[in-house]
Protein backbone atom coordinates (compact mmCIF):
# COMPACT_ATOMS: atom_id res chain seq x y z
CA UNK A 1 0.00 0.00 0.00
CA UNK A 2 2.86 2.27 0.70
CA UNK A 3 4.54 2.04 -2.79
CA UNK A 4 0.35 2.34 -4.08
CA UNK A 5 0.12 5.75 -2.18
CA UNK A 6 3.95 6.73 -3.40
CA UNK A 7 3.62 6.06 -6.70
CA UNK A 8 0.19 7.79 -6.96
CA UNK A 9 1.74 11.11 -5.16
CA UNK A 10 4.48 11.06 -7.39
CA UNK A 11 1.79 11.30 -10.51
CA UNK A 12 0.60 14.29 -8.33
CA UNK A 13 3.06 15.67 -8.23
CA UNK A 14 4.13 15.57 -12.06
CA UNK A 15 0.29 16.25 -13.13
CA UNK A 16 -2.44 17.37 -10.67
CA UNK A 17 -4.92 18.08 -12.89
CA UNK A 18 -4.78 14.41 -14.85
CA UNK A 19 -4.58 12.70 -11.04
CA UNK A 20 -6.67 15.03 -9.59
CA UNK A 21 -5.85 13.57 -5.68
CA UNK A 22 -2.87 13.19 -3.54
CA UNK A 23 -3.76 9.93 -2.61
CA UNK A 24 -5.16 6.47 -3.66
CA UNK A 25 -9.02 6.28 -2.70
CA UNK A 26 -9.50 4.55 0.21
CA UNK A 27 -11.31 0.89 1.23
CA UNK A 28 -14.39 2.42 2.63
CA UNK A 29 -14.60 4.74 -0.32
CA UNK A 30 -13.79 1.80 -2.80
CA UNK A 31 -16.89 0.00 -1.84
CA UNK A 32 -19.28 2.83 -1.80
CA UNK A 33 -18.47 3.75 -5.10
CA UNK A 34 -18.20 -0.08 -6.50
CA UNK A 35 -22.03 -1.29 -4.95
CA UNK A 36 -23.62 -1.04 -8.31
CA UNK A 37 -21.39 -3.52 -9.79
CA UNK A 38 -23.39 -7.49 -9.46
CA UNK A 39 -22.01 -10.16 -7.56
CA UNK A 40 -23.94 -12.26 -10.20
CA UNK A 41 -24.29 -13.20 -13.39
CA UNK A 42 -21.55 -11.85 -16.50
CA UNK A 43 -21.83 -8.25 -16.25
CA UNK A 44 -19.56 -5.92 -18.31
CA UNK A 45 -17.57 -3.37 -16.04
CA UNK A 46 -15.88 -0.23 -17.27
CA UNK A 47 -13.47 1.88 -14.96
CA UNK A 48 -12.51 4.91 -15.57
CA UNK A 49 -9.14 6.38 -14.28
CA UNK A 50 -8.33 3.19 -12.41
CA UNK A 51 -5.06 4.99 -11.30
CA UNK A 52 -3.56 2.37 -8.97
CA UNK A 53 -6.26 0.53 -8.29
CA UNK A 54 -7.93 0.61 -5.37
CA UNK A 55 -11.60 0.57 -6.90
CA UNK A 56 -10.19 -2.23 -9.41
CA UNK A 57 -9.60 -4.45 -6.70
CA UNK A 58 -13.43 -3.90 -4.88
CA UNK A 59 -14.63 -4.70 -8.85
CA UNK A 60 -11.98 -7.81 -9.02
CA UNK A 61 -13.95 -9.03 -5.49
CA UNK A 62 -17.24 -8.19 -6.62
CA UNK A 63 -16.97 -9.93 -9.96
CA UNK A 64 -14.95 -12.86 -8.91
CA UNK A 65 -14.03 -13.71 -12.41
CA UNK A 66 -17.17 -13.72 -14.17
CA UNK A 67 -17.90 -11.28 -16.98
CA UNK A 68 -15.78 -8.68 -18.04
CA UNK A 69 -13.44 -6.15 -16.47
CA UNK A 70 -12.27 -3.22 -18.53
CA UNK A 71 -9.80 -0.08 -17.16
CA UNK A 72 -9.23 3.09 -18.83
CA UNK A 73 -6.29 5.15 -17.29
CA UNK A 74 -4.59 8.04 -19.82
CA UNK A 75 -1.40 7.86 -17.60
CA UNK A 76 1.02 4.87 -18.93
CA UNK A 77 3.23 4.92 -15.66
CA UNK A 78 0.20 4.17 -13.74
CA UNK A 79 -1.17 1.77 -16.32
CA UNK A 80 1.76 -0.12 -16.00
CA UNK A 81 1.72 -0.46 -12.10
CA UNK A 82 -2.03 -1.09 -12.32
CA UNK A 83 -1.55 -4.05 -15.41
CA UNK A 84 0.94 -5.70 -13.11
CA UNK A 85 -1.25 -6.26 -10.31
CA UNK A 86 -4.32 -6.80 -12.12
CA UNK A 87 -3.15 -9.18 -15.06
CA UNK A 88 -6.52 -10.31 -15.14
CA UNK A 89 -8.17 -6.54 -15.97
CA UNK A 90 -8.63 -5.32 -19.35
CA UNK A 91 -6.67 -2.62 -19.83
CA UNK A 92 -6.60 0.16 -21.97
CA UNK A 93 -3.94 3.28 -21.78
CA UNK A 94 -6.24 5.65 -23.67
CA UNK A 95 -8.50 8.95 -22.92
CA UNK A 96 -12.17 8.24 -21.30
CA UNK A 97 -13.47 10.75 -23.72
CA UNK A 98 -12.74 7.57 -26.43
CA UNK A 99 -15.21 5.04 -24.35
CA UNK A 100 -17.53 4.33 -27.10
CA UNK A 101 -15.15 3.24 -29.77
CA UNK A 102 -12.54 1.46 -27.61
CA UNK A 103 -15.70 -0.78 -26.43
CA UNK A 104 -16.89 -1.13 -29.88
CA UNK A 105 -13.02 -2.52 -30.74
CA UNK A 106 -13.60 -5.04 -28.16
CA UNK A 107 -16.84 -5.98 -29.12
CA UNK A 108 -18.56 -4.89 -26.44
CA UNK A 109 -22.03 -3.60 -26.91
CA UNK A 110 -22.19 -1.31 -23.96
CA UNK A 111 -21.41 -1.27 -20.25
CA UNK A 112 -23.87 -2.74 -17.76
CA UNK A 113 -21.37 -0.75 -14.62
CA UNK A 114 -19.37 2.68 -15.37
CA UNK A 115 -16.95 2.96 -12.53
CA UNK A 116 -15.12 6.32 -12.79
CA UNK A 117 -12.33 7.21 -10.76
CA UNK A 118 -12.07 10.66 -12.67
CA UNK A 119 -10.97 13.97 -11.22
CA UNK A 120 -14.16 15.32 -12.76
CA UNK A 121 -14.00 19.07 -10.63
CA UNK A 122 -10.73 19.02 -11.93
CA UNK A 123 -11.61 19.48 -15.73
CA UNK A 124 -12.99 22.30 -17.93
CA UNK A 125 -16.53 22.12 -19.00
CA UNK A 126 -15.72 21.36 -22.86
CA UNK A 127 -13.67 18.05 -21.26
CA UNK A 128 -16.09 17.28 -18.30
CA UNK A 129 -19.20 17.59 -21.43
CA UNK A 130 -17.15 15.17 -23.72
CA UNK A 131 -16.41 12.61 -20.82
CA UNK A 132 -19.94 12.74 -19.97
CA UNK A 133 -21.40 12.43 -23.49
CA UNK A 134 -19.20 9.04 -23.65
CA UNK A 135 -20.21 7.48 -20.80
CA UNK A 136 -23.85 8.01 -21.42
CA UNK A 137 -23.43 6.27 -24.81
CA UNK A 138 -21.71 3.47 -23.50
CA UNK A 139 -24.06 2.27 -21.09
CA UNK A 140 -26.80 -0.04 -21.04
CA UNK A 141 -30.01 1.35 -20.66
CA UNK A 142 -30.78 -0.31 -17.39
CA UNK A 143 -27.06 0.35 -16.68
CA UNK A 144 -25.85 2.28 -13.73
CA UNK A 145 -22.87 4.91 -13.72
CA UNK A 146 -21.26 5.86 -10.44
CA UNK A 147 -18.26 8.61 -9.37
CA UNK A 148 -17.04 10.54 -6.50
CA UNK A 149 -16.96 13.60 -5.46
CA UNK A 150 -14.51 15.48 -2.60
CA UNK A 151 -16.59 17.00 0.30
CA UNK A 152 -14.38 20.31 0.50
CA UNK A 153 -14.87 20.52 -3.07
CA UNK A 154 -18.46 20.32 -3.42
CA UNK A 155 -19.36 24.10 -3.82
CA UNK A 156 -16.92 24.61 -6.47
CA UNK A 157 -17.83 26.02 -9.59
CA UNK A 158 -16.65 23.14 -11.71
CA UNK A 159 -18.43 20.45 -9.22
CA UNK A 160 -21.91 22.23 -9.13
CA UNK A 161 -21.31 21.98 -13.37
CA UNK A 162 -20.53 18.40 -13.17
CA UNK A 163 -23.57 17.83 -10.68
CA UNK A 164 -26.32 19.78 -12.79
CA UNK A 165 -24.30 18.03 -15.82
CA UNK A 166 -24.96 14.63 -14.19
CA UNK A 167 -29.04 15.48 -13.55
CA UNK A 168 -29.18 16.55 -17.75
CA UNK A 169 -27.35 13.05 -18.55
CA UNK A 170 -29.52 10.81 -16.14
CA UNK A 171 -32.90 10.44 -14.86
CA UNK A 172 -31.59 9.41 -11.27
CA UNK A 173 -29.03 10.79 -9.71
CA UNK A 174 -28.34 10.00 -6.00
CA UNK A 175 -25.69 11.83 -4.11
CA UNK A 176 -24.37 9.19 -0.86
CA UNK A 177 -23.47 9.26 2.70
CA UNK A 178 -19.76 10.88 3.33
CA UNK A 179 -17.29 9.08 3.44
CA UNK A 180 -15.10 10.45 6.38
CA UNK A 181 -12.55 7.78 6.15
CA UNK A 182 -10.94 8.82 2.95
CA UNK A 183 -8.02 10.96 2.06
CA UNK A 184 -9.98 13.65 1.56
CA UNK A 185 -13.24 13.17 2.64
CA UNK A 186 -15.78 12.10 0.03
CA UNK A 187 -18.89 10.92 -1.07
CA UNK A 188 -20.52 9.19 -4.23
CA UNK A 189 -22.50 9.81 -6.83
CA UNK A 190 -25.34 6.54 -8.21
CA UNK A 191 -26.83 7.71 -11.70
CA UNK A 192 -29.25 5.39 -13.42
CA UNK A 193 -31.39 5.54 -16.56
CA UNK A 194 -28.70 7.17 -19.26
CA UNK A 195 -30.74 9.79 -21.22
CA UNK A 196 -30.54 9.65 -24.84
Amino acid sequence: MANETAVFFGQFLRSPAVTGAVAPSSRRLSEAVCVPVPERGDPVVVELGPGTGPFTAEIQRRIGGRGRHLAVEINPRLAGHLGARYPGVELVVDSAARLPELLAGRGVAAADVIVSGLPWAAFPPAHQADLLRAVVASLAPGGAFTTFSYVHARLLPAALRFRRRLGEAFEEVVAGRTVWRNLPPAFVYHARRPRR
